[in-house]
């Protein structure tokens, strides 16, 4: 589909994104579609839920493009949006694009989508739409499902994030190394995980489970650093509990994403995944949101081509 083809942009923005950054871009966004006379809407979202209520009622056709203004949970809830259209009409495939103002912005670092707010504004009138896989996860909080667009973390990941989270004054890639820092010190028991990866059964005591269909989590670890999110698959990425200096060596070897050599990390290309928590409970998050924190049972798959990006040229 080319980039001429879109006719109206129906903008969502997350005024507390980027720690309360976001909202102060509103001028630049606007001045942006009346110089290139555009026709577009800017929704504010009021709430966490209100852009995946949004993003399904404003996907109406393929002339529309829904825009995720903010981070990657913003993001993360207009994907959600946009699928929940998709299933009541699973013949039409939503048109989004991001404008990444919000911490981490891993999800567009991994999707092609510039790092700047003129970048990814300039990509809306000149760059390309290219199908992008969806991932599901079913369980937790979730039994009926929640769609991602970047990636899962089980265990570590989702504890670090947590803790990064508690950061009032530290954004980005700091609040996360701190939070690693902080939660290899405090190392907090692993449960016991049977995991079913494409149709083989086996038991693992990670400390680390990563599911990607992007590249990086918290703005500076590599959990998948040849990701593609198109290729109809998942990016799995198990490291195994050790040591705390062996923890500490592994996530510095994360942050340069070259994990994979080393002998207490596994990775693999999947479809699906199941895992079931045999000892102890799993914390998981999906693009940075809570799944839950002391899950049992979890289902996660990958759905190609289930919605059209607009990337950078």
């Amino acid at each position: 589909m080319e980039i001429s083809k879109i006719k109206h942009f129906s903008v969502i923005l997350n005024p507390i994104a980027g720690k309360g950054n976001a909202i102060k871009k509103l001028p630049i966004i606007k001045q942006f579609f009346k110089d290139n006379n555009l026709n577009y809407e800017i929704h504010i979202t009021e709430s966490i839920g209100h852009a995946i209520v949004l993003a399904e009622e404003l996907c109406k056709n393929s002339q529309t493009a829904v825009i995720a203004a903010g981070g990657d949970g913003t993001t993360n809830e207009v994907i959600n949006g946009l699928m929940h259209a998709k299933n009541k009409n699973p013949e039409f495939t939503p048109v989004f694009g991001v404008l990444a103002i919000g911490r981490g912005n891993d999800f567009a670092f991994g999707a092609g989508v510039p790092d700047t707010i003129e970048g990814c504004l300039k990509a809306l009138i000149e760059g390309d739409i290219k199908a992008m896989d969806v991932g599901l996860i079913k369980g937790g909080d979730y039994p009926a499902g929640r769609y991602f667009g970047n990636g899962i973390g089980v265990g570590f990941d989702t504890i670090v994030g947590l803790e990064a989270a508690k950061m009032k004054h530290i954004h980005g890639a700091a609040g996360y190394m701190i939070g690693a820092l902080k939660t290899i010190i405090t190392y907090p028991a692993v449960p016991e995980i049977e995991m079913e990866i494409n149709g083989e059964i086996d038991v693992y005591t990670p400390a680390l489970v990563s599911i990607m269909n992007g590249r990086r989590m918290g703005g500076a670890f590599f959990m998948a650093p040849d990701g593609k999110n198109n290729d109809g698959l998942l990016n799995l990425c198990i490291t195994q509990q050790g040591t705390r200096l062996k923890l500490l060596q592994t996530m510095f070897h994360y942050t340069k994403g070259t994990q994979e050599q080393l002998d207490n990390t596994k990775t693999a290309l999947i479809s699906s995944i199941t895992l079931k928590a045999i000892k102890g409970g799993m914390a998981i998050h999906a693009d940075g949101e809570t799944i839950c924190e002391n899950g049992k049972l979890l289902e996660i798959s990958c759905i190609p081509d289930a919605l059209n990006i607009i990337k950078e040229n």
